[in-house]
């Protein structure tokens, strides 16, 4: 039989481990992401505009603390810049770069040539037919020199083409693409360029870290190297699924990347836990399924064995990306906490996902102190 003794030196040894783990749990949460992995890459998060304009002081409090970078998620598109008119509202990318300055965080503009979040009046005539090439490069001047200029020396980079890759592997037929070919990309970075040549101009993608629309997506930047498009990075978003794709394959991806001299960012990061209502993944903004309480599993919680394995996921992503950081400037998530994230309506309006380090309470997940270990 234990003596009260032992058991009174073996509880107080329980208790102080309990306490050591918790006084070490606290200082690592102090100290942040964005400390732990200084000498790596940057550790980003995409912010909306009432976090940017100082209405979520607790979440502003774990900005600074756990992220060097921050992106705008939608206050620098097309329709939140431009009026009807074709005019300028400036509030809500001001804001941004207002928070960024402040926080001296480093600041990614997002994005300057895009084929959704923007009207079709901008492609197309008053009966409905398109616009001239001409007309459409004096447009993209205006708007990419315009917005670039405004920001210059303020942003340390831009994504400035998104998505022109289709789901099919091939050169998506945008309107962009429609009037203009390949070249509107060329002409995006170019301007870009002249306007800012400190600036850091990547191009942007979701997918691309698979077979197929990686292959796709390197034989592109091929040619616009070859043409002297000044082209420094490749932004893979990372909206992936707790089951793939494989570590395997995003390795591929981040070593065929840097073969082309480019600095690789993971630029839109975030893990979805909820059933998948399609055959892949994809990122195509305009799509969207009806509300099954069979595709919402986790309303009122997510499941001890789906949390495991969600913070498996994130450990084994960063495990790789500290593999390469030789070659990653920055791994940015889309949001920060799963209150507000854009998995909540997308595909499907109303779901509770939870892809994010933050909880819905604000409060750090378990893959946040698995990533603070690391």
């Amino acid at each position: 039989m234990i003596s009260r003794r032992k058991f009174m030196l073996a509880s107080g040894a329980g208790l102080m481990a309990s306490q050591l783990k918790l006084s070490a749990m606290a200082a690592a949460q102090k100290t942040g992401l964005k400390d732990v992995y200084k000498d790596r890459f940057l550790v980003g998060a995409a912010i909306n505009t009432s976090i940017a304009s100082g209405q979520h002081p607790d979440i502003t409090e774990i900005i600074k603390r756990d992220f060097s970078s921050v992106t705008p998620e939608n206050s620098m598109k097309w329709e939140s810049v431009r009026t009807e008119e074709g005019g300028w509202k400036w509030e809500e990318a001001d804001h941004f770069i207002n928070f960024a300055t402040q926080h001296k965080l480093h600041a990614v503009g997002h994005t300057l040539a895009w084929h959704s979040q923007i009207p079709d009046s901008v492609f197309k005539n008053t009966k409905g037919e398109y616009i001239s090439a001409a007309e459409l490069s004096k447009k993209m001047e205006e708007h990419i020199t315009t917005i670039v200029g405004r920001y210059k020396g303020k942003l340390a980079a831009w994504d400035v083409v998104n998505e022109a890759v289709g789901d099919d592997n091939q050169m998506r037929k945008s309107h962009y693409y429609n009037i203009l070919g390949e070249e509107f990309i060329d002409k995006a970075f170019h301007l870009a360029h002249e306007v800012d040549p400190n600036a850091h101009l990547m191009y942007n993608d979701y997918n691309n870290e698979k077979d197929g629309k990686r292959e796709a997506t390197v034989e592109m930047l091929k040619r616009l190297i070859k043409r002297g498009v000044p082209i420094h990075g490749l932004g893979i978003q990372g909206h992936i699924a707790v089951d793939g794709p494989s570590i395997a394959d995003i390795e591929k991806s981040i070593l065929a990347y840097a073969d082309l001299g480019l600095r690789v960012h993971f630029t839109e990061l975030d893990i979805d836990v909820l059933p998948l209502v399609w055959d892949l993944p994809v990122a195509e903004i305009s799509t969207r399924f009806e509300y099954r309480p069979e595709r919402d599993p986790f309303k009122n919680g997510l499941s001890k064995e789906m949390n495991d394995k969600l913070s498996a996921r994130y450990e084994d992503l960063f495990k790789l990306f500290i593999k390469h950081k030789d070659k990653i400037d920055r791994v940015t998530l889309w949001g920060v906490s799963d209150d507000a994230t854009w998995l909540n309506d997308f595909p499907i309006k109303g779901r509770t996902s939870y892809p994010l380090l933050f909880d819905r309470k604000h409060q750090p997940k378990d893959a946040y102190y698995r990533l603070l270990k690391l």
